[in-house]
């Protein structure tokens, strides 16, 4: 009776956890069956351009070129978290030998590295446009389409797609499916998740009191309260950059760690809005990702051990269950190995989402936070080959 109960048990859970997962899939197709149309009239918005720096010698040239080719010309304004290296004086240098590049370049200089939230807090109450990292290049009319996006007076911040040099398998699966739900959010209201590499936003339509500057995520942070202020935040499927992963798992690993802490911390603290009418559907894609980010890792954690006390302490053989659960880990563990397949790949993906959702939550559980992290110096050595 008691390994019933345990099945009984690790099923609903298990149950609990993956629902959310095939919920918001089979919603989010429904919603991309109204696909988001970019505006044919161009806004013609003056923009500026967030940079937020930190040891960035390796690639700031690259990074300044690379935002000088785009056909609109901008303003740039770059923010310095206390650099030890060469960044600022290259970044000069570089701004002097090339003074037409921008209309207007200024660059603030931080006394102490505080992390990313607080250089885009910096800037923010200076009314800035769009933001973009060191590590990421845009694509040629990137900055054309978001004058485009921005003549629809609801839209209030525009994100890009990756392209993203150096994927390891697990890498490429999460971020299909990333993008699959970001676009439907899109469709349906807003999305909460938004990518800082590139992405954009109306001045004035988000201040700096409306960030945290001890967490992390600042691109979450800010799609996020531009829909709570009243305006859309979209994710476009055809803006695209290009941004390098880590060169290892373990590297990789620890950038979904980092990121997933900031996602679970942002969506804890916006917990009054998931059910509240006031912000309409969005509070629907609120509370459906809280699930998966928050309420499903712990579940699957709680499924887990329940299968485990099971097969430990009870001989009673089922066979669809064992079946099963064989199955799961076998995912997990090629997924996490970079040996994922067609049959085992969205499962192990999800699986593997979260173990990391879960070591995210421990690590803040333990007072730890991630907002100030190591740089992946093997990225900015790739990039400045």
């Amino acid at each position: 009776m008691a390994a019933q109960w345990l099945m009984v048990g690790e099923l609903a859970l298990a149950g609990l956890s993956l629902a959310p997962f095939a919920l918001h899939r089979f919603n989010v197709a429904r919603w991309s069956k109204i696909p988001l149309e970019i505006p044919a009239q161009n806004s013609n918005l003056q923009i500026t351009i967030l940079l937020p720096v930190w040891n960035e010698a390796l690639v700031i040239e690259k990074k300044l070129a690379d935002l000088a080719a785009q056909e609109v010309k901008c303003d740039l304004v770059i923010v310095d978290s206390a650099s030890d290296d060469n960044t600022v004086k290259i970044a000069e240098s570089w701004l002097a030998d090339f003074p037409e590049s921008f209309k207007f370049t200024k660059i603030i200089k931080m006394p102490t590295r505080l992390g990313k939230t607080p250089a885009v807090i910096l800037a923010l109450d200076q009314m800035k446009i769009v933001m973009t990292d060191a590590d990421a290049f845009l694509s040629q009319g990137s900055l054309e389409r978001i004058q485009h996006w921005f003549s629809d007076a609801t839209i209030g911040a525009v994100g890009g797609t990756p392209q993203r040099v150096g994927d390891l398998e697990s890498e490429k699966s999460h971020r299909d499916i990333y993008t699959i739900l970001r676009s439907g959010e899109s469709s349906f209201d807003s999305t909460p998740f938004l990518e800082g590499s590139l992405m954009a936003w109306r001045a004035g339509k988000i201040s700096s009191s409306d960030l945290y500057p001890t967490a992390n995520a600042d691109d979450a942070q800010i799609a996020t309260a531009i829909r709570l202020n009243g305006l859309r935040a979209i994710h476009d499927s055809e803006l695209f950059f290009t941004d390098y992963m880590p060169t290892t798992g373990k590297g990789q690993r620890r950038q979904k760690v980092r990121r997933a802490q900031g996602l679970i911390r942002l969506l804890a603290r916006k917990r009054k809005f998931w059910f509240s009418s006031r912000v309409g559907r969005f509070g629907k894609i609120l509370r459906m990702n809280a699930w998966m980010h928050i309420f499903s890792p712990f579940l699957m954690f709680g499924a887990t051990i329940m299968a485990i006390l099971r097969n430990i302490s009870f001989t009673e053989e089922l066979a669809w269950l064992s079946l099963l659960e064989m199955y799961c880990l076998a995912a997990w563990l090629l997924v996490r190995s970079q040996k994922g397949f067609t049959g085992v790949k969205t499962a192990g993906t999800i699986l593997f989402g979260m173990e990391n959702l879960f070591i995210a939550m421990f690590t803040t559980a333990r007072g730890k936070s991630l907002h100030i992290w190591d740089q992946h110096s093997d990225v900015r050595e790739e990039i400045s080959k």
